[in-house]
């Protein structure tokens, strides 16, 4: 049974090292943070005691519970100011823990390749830098993913037809935009939530409602963002199909003949029938109300995005009437500039003399 060391006993840096696992250098780099106290000078050499290695210890602890060392020195602050620790670990627990439901996994080289339509090194280092992908150590084939969502969304993109680097870069720049949010709720919450919290060491009581608050608060970022930028896509987006809509149309009842229009089309010489547009999978995935009866019908294949975008904004059942309307619209209008040209240049030399 080895003996217990005396209360007095005293260590070299080596010994200490040895005796907690941590080697010279790390114990060194600690007390230049200022995590551990000095040692004792005697003469020529430093001695340490049994209250560095207990230090040492507890630095060893928290590390293994996942925290970081900014948030070490605090604790071992408070300790040192004669607070209970268990008071303050639990709200460090709680600001510290996770702020996402997410789940990590991990994903095959193999398996991330095939997601993504073959290797791509330079798109790896880039997923890699920005936290979507994690190297396992030890291990080449294989990655954690810390947000399952995030590298899901980017195989979403993808396939749509957006390069992995365009992705990456996207993210760089929403990341920057999401941190300024992020900033700006704390900043929020501390003006108005927890400043008598911040203004002088804390009491236990003080330290347990804390964190109680923080547990309340956790999700209100998140629920916020996210009414918040669906309110803002439903808006922009309806913007967005407005315009790029009545592009499409104008440049689909473009006629083959004629002078040219603004947009380098050729403007209809003559009246235009109006269109009929059968609806069909393209349209409409139901009956659609017609603007008059139809005497026949013509599937027309328009881009999905913007067929959906009406059917948001006018409902499933009148998509294809919406569309078959602003078609007529801008046909009519075409018309009677066309009719208004051609009567202009047809118009008797007489007619345009005065008193004729």
């Amino acid at each position: 049974m080895t003996p217990e060391q005396p209360p007095t006993a005293e260590y070299r840096i080596e010994d200490l090292a040895h005796l907690s696992g941590a080697t010279v250098r790390t114990i060194r780099a600690y007390q230049d943070r200022g995590l551990l106290p000095r040692p004792e000078r005697r003469g020529r050499a430093n001695v340490y005691g049994d209250a560095h290695l207990a230090r040492l210890r507890q630095i060893a602890d928290l590390l293994d519970r996942g925290y970081t060392l900014a948030s070490i020195k605090e604790l071992l602050e408070a300790w040192d100011a004669g607070r209970d620790l268990g008071g303050v670990l639990g709200l460090v627990a709680e600001i510290d823990g996770p702020w996402t439901d997410e789940k990590p996994t991990r994903i095959t080289r193999d398996d991330l390749d095939a997601a993504f339509g073959g290797p791509n090194e330079q798109a790896v280092a880039e997923a890699v830098e920005l936290g979507v992908l994690v190297r396992v150590p030890g291990r080449d084939d294989e990655f954690l993913v810390p947000s399952p969502q995030e590298l899901a969304v980017a195989s979403e993109l993808h396939a749509a037809g957006v390069p992995l680097l365009a992705i990456s870069g996207h993210l760089r720049e929403l990341r920057g935009q999401v941190e300024h949010i992020a900033s700006r709720f704390l900043d929020f919450t501390a003006e108005h939530v927890f400043r008598s919290f911040l203004n002088h060491p804390p009491t236990e009581a003080e330290t347990a409602e804390a964190t109680a608050l923080v547990r309340r608060l956790r999700p209100l970022a998140q629920q916020t963002i996210d009414a918040e930028l669906a309110r803002a896509m439903r808006t922009l987006a309806t913007r967005y199909i407005h315009h790029h809509l009545a592009e499409a149309l104008s440049s689909g009842t473009a006629g083959a003949s004629g002078p040219s229009g603004p947009s380098g089309l050729q403007e209809p010489a003559g009246p235009v029938p109006e269109p009929e547009l059968r609806p069909g999978a393209a349209v409409a995935p139901g009956p659609a109300a017609a603007p008059r009866p139809a005497t026949d019908s013509e599937a027309v294949l328009l881009p999905v995005a913007a067929v959906q975008a009406v059917r948001d904004l006018v409902g499933p059942e009148n998509t294809a009437a919406f569309i078959a309307a602003a078609a007529q619209r801008e046909a009519h209008a075409r018309a009677m500039d066309a009719l208004a040209a051609a009567a202009r240049g047809t118009r008797p030399a007489a007619e345009d003399t005065p008193g004729h």
